[in-house]
């Protein structure tokens, strides 16, 4: 039984998954196991940090943050459980759609590096599918589904402060708290449209959020930023104008340029939601479309999975081996570029580092020598494996105090009929995707694994993450994508290699499993955090947690208004000391207000969409004063 857990993190890890999957296998002997379980994501950059194993994507979270992955295993884990116990016969279909509007290429120079006759195949420098797997029950009765799109999760900026979802998150909040009819008869597609516009009617309206049986699945595949990249330079002649097209500056320098999103004259929030609305959109026209089984076959129910460790830097040096003349090294270790320092429009870099840096270019000797004092500097056969890479760090022999970036990754192919999904470990740029999924899918054919209507599709960045994965075209523009492949040129071939050489595994008479490399050593025992702790929580003198500091204002309210207040209450990262679950775990915000009915006031209450900032003060105490902002419905 193939189990595909979407969490709403970044990626997946393999420390995480390990002890998701060590909890499983516990509680139900036999059934799941390290084959059978995918941690996927939905890509958001808002999201809690420090639960990744390895130390380059520790940094910003200044290490190892035990409370973030305790959180994220024991929520996983009760989802699962929750889900198993209401397991019943049912039936699964799938289907396809555009949603035009939701994404673009953050990358465009990078991507015209692809071949010319290649781009020609497609309308778009960007992926505009959303497909989707329909859930019904032996009823007809739909019950969830899973959706692909690729939009990367950074509607909301880089200086957000909150721990948020994104535009994933937030497709899925939408869907299962709307009304959405399927087959829907004229007058409940005007319903339909008015609920659209005031997010007024409910599929379950006494369910919190999050608490729904219904369950909307909004997963990533590639993921890529909606609308385009501008100057932020106040008072600059290039100010509002956009950034630079090779290398994404503003006068030469990368930290003015910022991507933007539809609603970005409003807030990034409001990018947000039209972003994830866009989603919801294209996923409702799906889930109506699929129905009936007469318009769209019912999924077979034969279903396979196979997962192997790989060394995917021995793969890379193979090809290497056998593509490049003077290629000599045994080994190609992992090293980011100099444009990994250059950053994104989503996030810029700093100092002087930009994209699309590549070997054609002269490197700053201050950072050619402070970088040596940071990892070790590569030999000669490593810079030339990596050409035209520049390479910045070292992250491959880079050990002390543990691995910086993955030497081992974990790869996963479940078949559900006619539906393959490739669980991948990193972030493939819009063609490397394509050439993925087109590599297999003919390999499904012409093996006769599957027929005409085989369908691919690829869910990551999941089970462990191992940065990017770029053509070998765009990989010597280098761009952030491609310095961020850390394999080198060849890593989506090699992708393309191991995952095509298991596809007759998949075939409904395959026999035996494939051969494994050994799995990674558990880095959390040594792990490390600089994050301080909370030493000392206090309401202060003369209060108490949940004293009101600001109440709400005593007019009236209509519906789409914001409701605001001020609060004293605990940080949010202590644990209640009388509860074994993890900070925050399954706590709701519940609004409740008085609403005039039939000449009197009747008491309401209901989830709300919060934004709530925590506000650390220090009197003779710490205090924490809690704003919470949200819209009434």
């Amino acid at each position: 039984m193939p189990m595909t857990g979407i969490a709403d993190i970044a990626m997946g890890d393999t420390g995480i998954r390990r002890s998701i999957v060590s909890q499983l296998s516990s509680l139900y002997p036999g059934l799941y196991s390290d084959d059978n379980i995918a941690l996927g994501s939905t890509h958001q950059h808002s999201g809690v940090g420090g639960y990744l194993e390895n130390l380059l994507p520790q940094v910003t979270a200044l290490g190892y943050v035990k409370e973030t992955a305790d959180a994220i295993v024991a929520g996983t884990v009760l989802a699962v459980q929750r889900a198993h116990a209401s397991l019943a016969p049912g039936r699964l279909s799938i289907g396809n759609t555009s949603v035009v509007d939701g994404n673009t290429n953050r990358s465009p120079s990078a991507y015209l590096a692809n071949p010319a006759d290649e781009r020609a195949l497609y309308e778009y420098d960007q992926d505009k599918e959303l497909s989707l797997l329909r859930f019904d029950d032996a009823s007809g009765n739909a019950r969830g589904f899973l959706s692909f799109f690729a939009v990367h999760g950074t509607s909301l900026y880089e200086n957000n402060t909150l721990v948020s979802s994104d535009n994933k998150g937030m497709a899925a909040y939408l869907y299962e708290g709307m009304l959405v009819p399927v087959d829907p008869t004229f007058s409940e597609l005007i319903f339909l449209v008015l609920a659209v516009l005031l997010y007024a009617a409910m599929i379950e309206p006494s369910a919190m959020p999050g608490n729904n049986t219904f369950v909307a699945g909004f997963t990533q595949c590639q993921a890529k930023r909606r609308l385009g990249a501008f100057c932020e330079s106040p008072g600059k002649d290039y100010d509002g104008q956009l950034c630079d097209f090779n290398s994404s500056t503003c006068g030469g320098f990368a930290e003015d340029c910022h991507g933007r999103g539809p609603g970005f004259r409003i807030s990034d929030f409001e990018s947000n939601r039209i972003i994830a609305q866009l989603q919801v959109d294209g996923a409702h026209t799906l889930m109506n479309s699929l129905s009936t089984p007469s318009r769209c076959p019912t999924v077979p129910p034969s279903r396979r999975v196979l997962r192997l460790w790989v060394r995917i830097i021995a793969l890379a040096v193979q090809l290497a081996a056998m593509l490049l003349t003077n290629h000599t090294s045994r080994f190609i270790s992992m090293f980011p570029g100099f444009s990994f320092a250059g950053g994104t429009t989503d996030g810029p870099g700093a100092f002087d580092f930009v994209q699309g840096d590549n070997s054609s270019h002269s490197q700053n000797p201050f950072w050619e020598i402070v970088k040596g004092f940071v990892t070790p500097n590569p030999p000669p056969e490593q810079i030339a494996c990596q050409y035209p890479k520049p390479i910045l760090l070292d992250t491959g022999y880079a050990n002390t105090p543990y691995q910086w970036s993955p030497h081992t990754v974990n790869i996963q192919m479940f078949r559900v009929g006619n539906l393959v999904m490739l669980i991948m470990p990193g972030e493939l740029t819009t063609m490397a995707g394509r050439r993925m999924r087109n590599a297999i899918r003919t390999q499904l054919i012409a093996q006769g694994v599957l027929g005409e209507d085989a369908y691919v599709v690829i869910a990551g960045p999941a089970n462990t993450y191992a940065h990017y994965v770029a053509t070998k075209e765009e990989y010597s523009v280098q761009r952030y994508e491609g310095a961020s492949t850390i394999f080198g040129q060849y890593t989506l071939d090699a992708y393309i290699n191991k995952y095509g050489s298991l596809v007759s595994y998949l075939a409904e008479n395959a026999s035996g499993t494939p051969s494994s490399d050994p799995a990674p050593a558990d880095l959390t025992v040594d792990a490390i955090s600089l994050r301080t702790g909370v030493v000392f929580d206090s309401a202060g003198i003369g209060s108490g947690f949940g004293d009101v500091t600001a109440d709400v204002s005593l007019s009236a309210y209509h519906a789409g208004d914001t409701v605001s207040a001020q609060f004293v209450g605990a940080n949010p990262r202590v644990r209640p000391s009388v509860s074994p679950n993890p900070i925050g775990f399954e706590a709701d915000l519940v609004l409740c207000a008085e609403q005039f009915q039939a000449g009197r006031h009747v008491p309401v209450c209901g989830p709300v969409d919060e934004r709530h900032v925590a506000d650390v003060q220090v009197r003779l105490a710490p205090v924490d004063n809690l704003s919470m902002d949200g819209n009434e419905h």
